[in-house]
């Protein structure tokens, strides 16, 4: 499965450590930066990691920021995204789950390296469920995609 991993300057040290976790876990990571500790804008890598799910050259995205907060909004602006901020091993998999949760954000100010890495283990073992009364709920929320995106 090919990830594809983003974040921040806040989220940078966490990115290298997850996308080293993912490595031994044998995933191929995508990194798209940022590549440095220095100040950066997080809806950049927000659009990076959505463009690269949505043109499906990813299966699953990771987006790191100090809060997570910030990049979630950011992504979720993208229509078939679907991201939540996890930072307990409960969201990180019935996100997956019940809401076929696309990308994963994480505060790197929140989180430790070691729930960090649970975290994104959990998310990308997790599997839709495929249940009726969850793709009912995605189809509307696929419609209301749609209809703000006709202005």
């Amino acid at each position: 499965m090919q990830i594809a991993i983003g974040a921040d300057h806040g989220g940078f040290q966490l990115k290298v450590v997850l996308a080293e976790h993912l490595k031994k876990l044998g995933y191929v990571v995508l990194d798209l930066g940022t590549h440095d500790e220095h100040a950066v804008d997080y809806p950049d890598y927000a659009r990076a990691v959505a463009q690269t799910v949505l043109n499906k050259k990813a299966e699953r995205g990771i987006l790191i920021c100090g809060s997570g907060v910030g990049a979630c909004v950011a992504v979720n602006k993208f229509p078939g995204i679907r991201a939540a901020v996890c930072h307990d091993t409960y969201s990180a998999h019935q996100g997956v789950e019940h809401d076929d949760m696309n990308v994963l954000c994480l505060g790197a100010r929140i989180v430790g390296r070691e729930l960090a890495k649970e975290l994104v283990k959990t998310f990308l073992e997790a599997v839709f469920s495929g249940g009726e009364r969850h793709v009912r709920r995605l189809g509307k929320i696929a419609e209301i995609e749609k209809e703000f995106m006709k202005g």
